[in-house]
């Protein structure tokens, strides 16, 4: 199944119950699309959210919003039903806003192209954490709810981990040789993946992040732009040669190539509400939506929870960080920005 999006899509993300699926374009507009498997994909809505692009998509409140970020510092939340601006934050960041991740039913995080990550408190309608943690631009996040952790990768090579609980940076990794681009947690919270720039697969065991466990080479050096978990063992990567593979984890191997989006670099995966469905949107414009029963035989049976469980033992990590101690931060290739001045956020979520 295909939508031809006619821009450049930089994410998309699918209602958590309904067959809707959003995605953000290279122009500021946010798309709505109602699919089902025996029919073409209907567009809903089409709203011009931002002034520059959309990078980043998520429902949030039960998929009765949409939240967008923009690199125009903005942060928006968008009515699904009507498409009307419930709230819009003009200064959410001094950078632009990369990345959008929900945390729990009434906080959501973003970060920025500085390396800021941010987390709104949908109840008290505020910023309630900041984490001013890396120096180039945030390229994923997850994260791990039993901990109450923030894990994120960005183009200074390094994965960090921030606590929330305690309101502090917790531990960074040693820069690696290239930029991290994605991050997933694994083996019931055990393992921490990440995907670099040169297609190298990194593997941090949980309260060890100061330096990787292991490295998985064989999908370089295509970059992997793009992970999702789909088991504890299991992980579907999609890289910059269009490939979406299906990955194990320790044992590391590539188990079978299951799609091809095309001959484009791939931007984004994400899975449908009932894991019928694998989305996914390259350079080439279109969002296409694969049958994981086609595709991946047996799929109906994997695990659903993104972020594994964390045992209370290992909650505490062995890294701190010391800022004056970090090494000059990599070239950035794909993001850049002019930040402005922070101002009005406590209120973004007043209306929401």
């Amino acid at each position: 199944m295909e939508i031809n999006l006619e821009k450049l899509a930089f994410d998309i993300d699918f209602h958590p119950s309904d067959n809707l699926v959003a995605a953000g374009l290279i122009n500021g507009d946010l798309h709505l699309y109602r699919y089902t498997a025996d029919s073409v994909p209907v567009r809903l809505l089409e709203v011009h959210a931002h002034t520059e692009s959309c990078r980043a998509v998520r429902f949030i409140n039960g998929g009765r919003a949409l939240l967008t970020g923009s690199p125009d510092h903005s942060i928006l939340a968008t009515d699904v039903e009507t498409g009307s601006t419930i709230a819009r934050l003009d200064n959410a960041h001094e950078a632009a806003v990369n990345r959008l991740i929900n945390l729990t039913e009434s906080t959501v995080a973003s970060g920025d192209d500085e390396g800021c990550i941010k987390v709104w408190d949908t109840r008290q309608r505020s910023c309630s954490n900041s984490f001013d943690v890396h120096e180039d631009y945030i390229s994923d996040m997850t994260f791990a709810s039993d901990a109450m952790k923030i894990l994120a990768t960005s183009g200074d090579g390094t994965l960090s981990v921030c606590n929330l609980r305690r309101n502090k940076v917790q531990a960074q990794s040693e820069f690696s040789e290239d930029e991290l681009l994605s991050v997933v947690i694994m083996k019931n919270g055990r393992k921490v993946v990440c995907g670099s720039q040169t297609g190298i697969i990194l593997l941090y065991s949980w309260g060890c992040f100061k330096d990787c466990s292991d490295r998985f080479i064989d999908l370089s050096p295509n970059s992997i732009d793009t992970m999702l978990k789909l088991d504890e063992d299991r992980i579907i990567t999609g890289s910059e040669n269009g490939l979406i593979n299906l990955i194990g984890i320790l044992p590391n191997r590539v188990i079978q190539p299951i799609a091809e989006h095309s001959e484009y670099p791939v931007e984004r995966l994400a899975f449908s509400h009932d894991r019928k469905f694998l989305g996914s949107i390259a350079h080439d414009q279109m969002l296409k939506l694969w049958d994981l029963d086609n595709i991946l035989p047996g799929s109906e049976s994997t695990q659903r929870n993104e972020a594994g469980e964390i045992d209370s033992d290992d909650d505490e990590m062995d890294v701190d960080v010391d800022a004056d101690s970090k090494s000059n931060k990599v070239n950035k290739t794909k993001h850049a920005s002019n930040g402005h001045t922070l101002g009005g956020s406590n209120n973004f979520f007043a209306d929401l």
